[in-house]
């Protein structure tokens, strides 16, 4: 590479000027609560670097990421397909307004329809988010329901997003009641519960919203024969069934979609579409959903821009051409296998490379919950979890992952679980 001119500002030099002020973490992380909102609390770690399941922070410590930016880079970082298509279309055509489309926005839309199995007739909205995805699906529940219908039957322990429409959704009280008043006419039924489903829903219920998995709340699936119980009652009362897919969507779990073999009235995906770049998207089945928001009644600025559309359609190439599904399917059953046989797992909830397992607390008051403990000393032996609940551990990691890497992982558990308890 020829060396920049005076005055010129390359991305690497831009990077090094960055990290030139203060290569020490804890210095970048003093200038973060010095500059950032603090939303988030303190982060971790300052990350520079990634490749396929690994990450280098600012000291050149090395991690294994096992939760993949809350799974959404599902091929690992710096994907070598995914970076060169952003980088080549960012130089042929960054962005456009939505008075005007482009090639891979359409194809994306194409093949979303394709992969979804979506009836004649079905069409698709581009947002940046998960959260921006529901936001769109509340509209549309709306707009079906009108003032006959103004009732929205979300599912307890559900989380949908944090904009308040998507907010509104979601079960946590501490998540909604710093911000209410919010959008109106939510309530909540107990999930995976038929009886209370059915009995909830009627003639005045514009919408019902589920996960098929709940990501939020443990990796806790749908009890088997609860979706097709869901589609049957919203389509006696003539309401409206939302599947979120937001976590679960685009091969996740060892399928392209969670909710495969119920054909709901509409879905929102993000996290995995973009591979790591912002994008998201809600799919509305069939002429009558897809009729009901209007040209004028909801928009967004950069949604299903050309690189964020290019980087998708990278991604999904990348999962269908590279046996990623089988390899989901075949390394999350064998790290889900691993933790069972650990003494220190209670529970594993697995649902291809989305897994959720609770730990031995045992002995620990509740005010020292285990899961957050373990958390911190997995990422002093090199290891990036989150902790769900209290005592309750998620992995999503990359879906390339091998399952040599998972199972470091499993063997480095006991040490993790023994430093935590001693720490708690």
């Amino acid at each position: 590479m020829a060396e920049p001119t005076s005055g010129e500002l390359t991305p690497d030099a831009l990077t090094s000027d960055v990290l030139a002020e203060s290569q020490a973490g804890e210095a970048l992380l003093g200038r973060y609560r010095d500059s950032l909102l603090g939303v988030f609390g303190t982060p971790q770690r300052v990350l520079v670097r990634g490749s396929g399941a690994t990450v280098w922070d600012a000291e050149g410590r090395e991690y294994l990421d096992l939760l993949a930016g809350i799974a959404v880079n599902a091929l690992g970082h710096a994907h070598p397909l995914v970076t060169s298509v952003v980088a080549s279309q960012s130089a042929t055509l960054g962005h456009i307004s939505n008075f005007f489309t482009s090639p891979t926005q359409i194809a994306l839309a194409e093949k979303l329809l394709q992969l979804s199995e979506a009836p004649e007739d079905s069409k698709v909205f581009f947002t940046n988010s998960g959260t921006e995805s529901n936001e769109a699906a509340f509209k549309l529940a709306r707009r079906h329901g009108g003032t006959d219908r103004p009732r929205i039957i979300a599912l307890q322990d559900g989380f949908h997003g944090r904009s308040m429409g998507a907010l509104a959704l979601t079960w946590k009280p501490a998540h909604r009641e710093p911000f209410e008043p919010l959008p109106g006419g939510v309530e909540w039924v107990p999930a995976g519960d038929v009886a209370a489903l059915r009995a909830a829903v009627d003639e005045t219920v514009a919408a019902v919203v589920v996960e098929p998995i709940q990501g939020e709340a443990g990796v806790r699936g749908m009890p088997e024969g609860y979706l097709q119980a869901v589609r049957e009652i919203t389509r006696e009362a003539g309401a409206l069934m939302i599947v979120d897919e937001v976590q679960t969507g685009v091969g996740r779990t060892g399928a392209w979609f969670a909710s495969t073999g119920v054909e709901p009235d509409a879905m929102t995906l993000a996290k995995g579409l973009g591979g790591g770049f912002p994008i998201g998207a809600l799919i509305t089945c069939g002429e009558a959903v897809s009729e009901l928001l209007s040209a004028g009644q909801h928009g967004t600025t950069f949604g299903g821009n050309p690189v964020a559309t290019a980087a998708a359609l990278a991604t999904i190439h990348a999962l269908e051409s590279g046996g990623v599904l089988e390899n989901v399917r075949r390394v999350g059953a064998a790290t889900a296998e691993a933790l069972a046989a650990r003494a220190e797992v209670t529970e594993v909830r697995a649902h291809g490379l989305l897994i959720g397992f609770d730990v031995d607390d045992a002995g620990l008051p509740s005010s020292a919950p285990l899961a957050p403990a373990m958390v911190a000393q997995a990422l002093e032996a090199g290891f990036i979890i989150n902790a769900p609940g209290p005592r309750t551990l998620r992995l999503a990691p990359p879906l390339t992952i091998t399952e040599d890497q998972m199972m470091r992982f499993v063997e480095a558990l006991p040490g993790i679980h023994r430093a935590a308890k001693e720490n708690a």
